[in-house]
């Protein structure tokens, strides 16, 4: 027994001055476990660490044979990684909090949605508004306040006989709203309990209207009380039904009296409105819903700012809406740097149908995606949710006959459309609260950063080359060397 323990001693001894270097201590009784140690590390096997895991990235080819398709991240490397571009995410140097990304449900939408089975609409607003892995967040929801153009024909909410008034509004009704705009968000909102709701009018009643019709015309000056307690009725019905209006926009495109319905409303008139009636009664009411000016084309800055310009209508006012149907993006700037207070929004962008999902695709990323939100801007949202093959229903004169739906709805068949995928690749993976982050901008590498409130990274970048593209992603104190297909946009969540 004496001489086994010492046999014992002698070997453990031997072992220990073999593997100090290694581990670092005294093997004793763990010295196999150590030893296991010892093997693993990466300098042992220098394979592991590059072919590492470091989160995963979600890839749409504009040729369509990848959509979100998903992959992991491995720090790959090559001889000449030195020479390739280089996204610096700089966490610290943070800028807006993101409400979210998503569409308009016009009411066509709402009625072709609700007119699906209830299997195929339940697992349908699953896949668009929920949480899982088979889901695209869809985390915002703009709609019209009574009818767009993508209704069947025009509404509001106290339409009268030729001829007649009703200015305390006592024949207000949400009627035409119960039929299936109602019903759906109340099933989304199951769904997205916390999904943020913006509404937008496009035309008062007639009879508020210079020119007594739906299409174009002014608001008198004499019913502006009275058209500013119609968005106290209808944010108040709305709350009732289980609702709630997060914001409302004063006017869509208040620049364009074409479309059915529509109205004109300069900025003058837009700020009198909110300064003298609209926020007034919203205060006097104890209406939390934020009040959201413009709502129209990037070209026309100096609209939000003549109003923003008076201190007593900004008080008001959380902040201004683009499109893009006019101007660049980076025009939307202006406004943060003439208000850096006040928020801003991307509100509506269209596909036109029968769409080009390439040109789409390229397109709406660069400048809405990744271009709205380094402009600022807390939301991005497409139009529409969704339409009929036929791009069905849409009012008369004027009325759009070429929007392309998120989705195409044929009985409970759907297809996934362009704009579909444009959301997707930042709703899935930019959740409410996330603050955007700096990157540096690549001419043929557009990109955008995110932290989301998990402590997540979330790079969307841009491939323009028709070939493949490596490059690096340089975070804190790690860079990723990666790889984007030709022509394709990649969401990298880290």
């Amino acid at each position: 027994m004496i001489l086994a323990n010492h046999l014992l001693r002698y070997f453990l001894n031997r072992m220990n001055k073999l593997f100090q270097k290694c581990i670092g201590i005294s093997l004793g009784l763990a010295v196999l476990t150590s030893f296991s140690s010892c093997i693993d590390d990466s300098k042992a096997n220098p394979s592991a660490e590059k072919n590492k895991s470091l989160g995963n990235v979600y890839i749409t080819t504009f040729n369509e044979k990848q959509l979100l398709a998903e992959s992991e991240i491995t720090n790959s490397e090559t001889q000449n990684a030195e020479h390739l571009p280089v996204i610096k995410i700089n966490a610290e140097k943070t800028y807006q909090t993101m409400d979210g990304f998503g569409y308009t449900l016009t009411g066509g939408s709402a009625m072709h949605i609700h007119q699906m089975s209830d299997k195929a609409r339940q697992n349908l607003l699953q896949e668009l508004f929920g949480r899982d892995t088979n889901s695209i967040g869809v985390s915002y929801l703009r709609i019209s306040v009574g009818a767009s153009d993508l209704d069947a024909a025009p509404f509001s909410y106290n339409d009268l006989p030729e001829g007649e008034t009703d200015k305390n509004l006592d024949h207000f009704s949400l009627a035409n709203d119960t039929l299936h705009l109602i019903p759906v968000l109340k099933e989304i909102i199951k769904v997205q309990p916390t999904i943020k709701i913006l509404g937008s009018p496009w035309s008062p009643p007639k009879w508020m209207k210079t020119n007594n019709d739906t299409r174009g015309g002014s608001l008198k000056e004499e019913f502006y009380d009275s058209y500013a307690n119609y968005f106290v009725k209808y944010i108040e019905a709305m709350k009732a039904e289980g609702i709630t209006i997060d914001a409302i926009t004063v006017q869509n495109e208040p620049l364009h009296p074409g479309n059915n319905p529509s109205l004109l409303m300069e900025a003058e008139q837009q700020k009198e409105f909110v300064k003298n009636h609209l926020g007034p009664i919203f205060e006097e009411n104890n209406i939390e819903t934020k009040i959201i000016v413009y709502d129209h084309n990037a070209d026309r800055p100096d609209y939000p700012i003549t109003i923003l310009n008076d201190s007593v209508a900004a008080k008001y006012i959380d902040g201004s809406a683009f499109h893009l149907y006019g101007g660049e993006i980076d025009a939307i700037s202006k406004v943060h740097e003439a208000h850096p207070d006040k928020n801003l929004y991307f509100t509506e962008q269209w596909v036109g149908a029968p769409g080009d999902f390439a040109k789409e695709m390229n397109w709406h990323t660069e400048n809405l995606i990744i271009g709205a939100t380094r402009n600022w801007c807390k939301t991005v949202l497409e139009w529409n949710v969704a339409a009929d093959e036929n791009q069905q229903p849409h009012t008369d004169r004027g009325g759009c006959d070429r929007c392309l739906g998120a989705i195409t709805i044929k009985g409970d068949e759907v297809t996934r459309e362009p704009a579909y995928y444009i959301i997707a690749q930042a709703s899935k993976f930019v959740t409410p609260g996330s603050v955007r982050i700096e990157s540096n901008l690549l001419e043929e590498l557009p990109n955008v950063a995110f932290k989301t409130p998990e402590g997540k990274i979330v790079v969307i970048v841009q491939n323009k080359n028709k070939k493949a593209q490596s490059f690096q992603l340089q975070l804190e104190n790690e860079t990723l060397e990666v790889k984007l297909p030709a022509e394709s946009v990649g969401t990298y969540v880290i």
